[in-house]
């Protein structure tokens, strides 16, 4: 029985190649984060990926002092004990998920490796080689936005998601800027991170219909869930839900009362990836769409979100997982890019691996 040995926690700061990257609401000019290593009394490393994401409510000295707590009780414990593992870790803390989706993900990454398999075994084996990529533009003006779409396009990227603000004239002008930058056949989604009223969605829905859009993301408040369901019975295009989607319990309401046409899961919003998982079932069960959204950081994240998806059969939308691609000064390597999608790499454990110029100390 192989057991947790110690551990580490490695707060990092990456810097985002545009400075003026930013959402409605929230400018994130780099990207703050821990790293978990969880160490096997072999010297297997487990490595996970803690985002501190301001809109989130969390930043990286809260963060880092939450994982030292939630850590702290698992040296000593079997390591390939996942469930019970999560367990204590969900005991030690209420909330928190960013944190604990750190822990989450080291411990699926310390296990597939102690195996000697590639994560994506952990939840059944992969049905699928890649992973079809949405690429997200940044909020900007609208002829900053079509620059933006042009330069993903030209990197073969062929499905984007558009920030937009909140400002039904404004964001039009940003779609219709985007949609004569790339042509008819490149697929579009919105999302104004919240910052619409019900109605105000639905007259932005109509008025961006002749630009070919198929998907709108958390036009409102993730509490105003009669909102929510008046977008979705009103516009003819899906509507998903993202902040509103923040737990398999949440998910589960979601699909019960029918709200929205698809979810968003992430990892770091979730919890981990055992509870993304649940949710992707909980869609699946309810036919409802799902993607991977936003993995906005180190190939780390990025790197547990893909081998999930490699074992989700119901994935319905391109997924938000070349994001990486934008952040600097990044610790890990590896995930292969092309043809618009992020290949599935059958390589021991989540896939990535620290460079070897990094010298932590673990």
């Amino acid at each position: 029985m192989p057991k947790i040995a110690r551990y580490a926690v490695v707060p990092v700061s990456l810097p985002d190649e545009d400075p003026e990257w930013k959402f409605a609401g929230q400018a994130y000019p780099h990207w703050d984060a821990c790293i978990v290593a969880l160490v096997a009394e072999d010297g297997t490393i487990g490595w996970g990926y803690a985002a501190a994401f301001t809109h989130l409510g969390a930043t990286n000295a809260a963060v880092e002092s939450v994982l030292h707590r939630l850590a702290t009780p698992l040296v000593g414990r079997d390591a390939l004990a996942i469930e019970g593992n999560l367990r204590l870790v969900d005991k030690g803390i209420r909330g928190n998920a960013p944190a604990k989706s750190g822990i989450d993900c080291a411990l699926h990454d310390l296990a597939a490796r102690l195996l000697g398999v590639p994560l994506h075994r952990l939840f059944g084996g992969r049905v699928r080689d890649a992973i079809p990529v949405c690429r997200m533009l940044a909020l900007k003006d609208p002829d900053g936005m079509a620059t933006q779409a042009r330069a993903r396009i030209d990197e073969g990227f062929r499905c984007l998601k558009l920030k937009v603000g909140g400002d039904v004239a404004e964001d039009v002008a940003r779609v219709r800027a985007v949609r004569r930058a790339v042509g008819p056949e490149v697929r579009l989604t919105l999302d104004p991170n919240m910052s619409f009223r019900a109605k105000d969605a639905i007259a932005f829905v109509a008025r961006v219909a002749e630009y070919g859009v198929e998907m709108i993301e958390q036009p409102v408040r993730e509490t105003d869930l009669d909102g929510l369901a008046l977008v979705t019975r009103t516009v003819p295009i899906a509507v998903e839900a993202d902040e509103s989607a923040h737990s398999p319990e949440s998910t589960f309401a979601l699909a019960a009362h029918r709200v929205v046409d698809a979810v968003s899961l992430k990892v770091t919003k979730m919890g981990g990836l055992r509870n993304v998982f649940a949710a992707a079932r909980i869609c699946e069960a309810a036919q409802l769409g799902c993607r991977m959204g936003a993995t906005v950081g180190s190939r780390l994240l990025t790197a547990h979100a893909v081998q999930l998806c490699a074992a989700l059969p119901n994935l319905s939308f391109p997924s938000e997982v070349a994001e990486f691609l934008h952040v600097m000064d990044d610790p890990f390597e590896g995930l292969e890019v092309r043809d618009g999608a992020v290949w599935i790499s059958d390589e021991v454990g989540c896939g990535v691996r620290l460079r070897p110029e990094i010298a932590w100390r673990i």
